[in-house]
C-alpha cells in the first residue's frame, strides 16, 4: 500500500499533466520543493483537503486555475533590481551595443515589468532607446496587463530611486513618472518600443534574434531537464557575440552550452555567445 507522500507525488504527477493538456501551461518540470509550497499554499487559500481536491476545482472553476497560474508565476521584481547589474550594463556593455544600427532585446519572465522600464530608462539616457526594440515576455497574460499599464506604488518609489542611482542614473528619477494620490504612471515614451507578449519557456520557440537576452532569476525555478531546454532556447535566440544576462545564483557553467559563451562579466552574471 502507497505511503501519504507516495500518494502525494502521483497526485501531484496527475495534476501537472492535466494543467498541461487542458489549459497548456507546462509545470512538469518545475523544482518538486517549489511547486509544493505553492500548490499546498494554494490548497490551503482554496479550502480544500488535497492536491486531487484541487484539481478538480480548478478544472471546474476558471478564477480557480487563474489564482493557481498567479502562485506559480514568479512575479518577484523590482525597478533597477540588483544595481550592480544595471552599472555593469551601462558601463560595459552600452559601449559595444553603440556600434549596432538596430538593437532587440528580450526581457524573459518580465512579470509586471519594473525591469522592462529600468532597461527603457537606461538606453533613453544613453541615447540608445530610439534604435531599440525590447520584447519583454512572462506566461502569465494578467500580470502582462499590469506590465503594460506602467502603474506602480507610489511608496515603492523612495527605493527605487536608491536603486536608479546605485545604477549609473543620471537625472532626477521623478521625472520619469507622474505621481497620483497612491501610485505613479510612468511616462508613455517610455512603453514606446516595448512589445510585451505571452511567452512560455517550456512549451514556446524562439522568435527573433537578439542581441541581449536578459533571463535572471528564472531557472532557478526550473529542474535541470527544464533548465537545459531553456538554455537551448537562450542560446538559438541570441546573435553570435550576444549578451546572455542570468540572476546571481544561475550561470552556464554546467550546461552544455558552457563553451558556446565568454564570461563577460563574472560578478553580474553576464555573458557572451562566442559560437
Amino acid at each position: 500500500m502507497l505511503d501519504k507522500l507516495e500518494l502525494e507525488k502521483i497526485e501531484m504527477a496527475i495534476l501537472l499533466e492535466g494543467i498541461y493538456r487542458y489549459f497548456g501551461f507546462d509545470f512538469r518540470n518545475y523544482a518538486e520543493p517549489f511547486l509544493q509550497r505553492r500548490i499546498w499554499h494554494r490548497i490551503r487559500a482554496e479550502k480544500v483537503k488535497s492536491i486531487s481536491g484541487l484539481q478538480e476545482k480548478i478544472f471546474h472553476d476558471p478564477g480557480a486555475m487563474k489564482r493557481l497560474l498567479d502562485d506559480l508565476s514568479i512575479n518577484v521584481t523590482e525597478m533597477f533590481r540588483d544595481p550592480p547589474f544595471f552599472l555593469a550594463f551601462r558601463t560595459r556593455i552600452i559601449p559595444l551595443l553603440r556600434a549596432y544600427p538596430s538593437i532587440r532585446i528580450w526581457h524573459v519572465g518580465c512579470s509586471s515589468g519594473e525591469e522592462v522600464y529600468s532597461m527603457a530608462i537606461l538606453l533613453h539616457e544613453e541615447g540608445l532607446y530610439e534604435r531599440t526594440k525590447i520584447y519583454a515576455t512572462d506566461m502569465n497574460e494578467s500580470i502582462l496587463e499590469k506590465a503594460k499599464q506602467g502603474i506602480f506604488p507610489l511608496d515603492r518609489m523612495q527605493m527605487y530611486t536608491k536603486n536608479y542611482l546605485q545604477a549609473g542614473g543620471t537625472r532626477a528619477f521623478s521625472e520619469y513618472y507622474t505621481a497620483t494620490f497612491e501610485n505613479v504612471i510612468f511616462q508613455p515614451f517610455l512603453r514606446e518600443n516595448v512589445v510585451f507578449a505571452q511567452h512560455n519557456l517550456a512549451t514556446d520557440h524562439s522568435f527573433n534574434d537578439f542581441h541581449v537576452i536578459i533571463c535572471r532569476n528564472v531557472m532557478i525555478y526550473f529542474n535541470k531537464i527544464l533548465q537545459d531546454h531553456v538554455h537551448s532556447l537562450l542560446y538559438e535566440s541570441l546573435v553570435l557575440s550576444g549578451f546572455l544576462g542570468l540572476g546571481n545564483r544561475e550561470g552556464v557553467k554546467y550546461t552544455s552550452h558552457a563553451n558556446y559563451y565568454q564570461e563577460f562579466d563574472c560578478t553580474e552574471k553576464i555573458y557572451r555567445k562566442i559560437k
